[in-house]
């Protein structure tokens, strides 16, 4: 089967390729030699003691919800 390669350097893949990969949203992309390899990747939501944790330091650290939402506004902008 072929695919073309858009001005944006997106792909569309067969339909008839992705019909057995209804269940994934995400890909893994790799190049071995000179070919590209799409593997299925589950992503996992992540642990709520994961997530407490991150706060806990942001907390520490003294970083409020505003700080951050002016860090990512300005990483927006660059």
């Amino acid at each position: 089967m072929l695919c073309k390669k858009t001005i944006k350097n997106q792909i569309t893949l067969p339909k008839k390729i992705m019909d057995g990969f209804v269940d994934f949203r995400y890909f893994d992309v790799a190049e071995s030699k000179g070919r590209i390899i799409l593997t299925p990747v589950r992503i996992k939501p992540a642990k709520e003691s994961m997530l407490s944790g991150v706060r806990e330091k942001i907390s520490s650290l003294g970083v409020s919800e505003n700080d951050i939402e002016k860090a990512i506004e300005w990483a927006r902008k660059k």
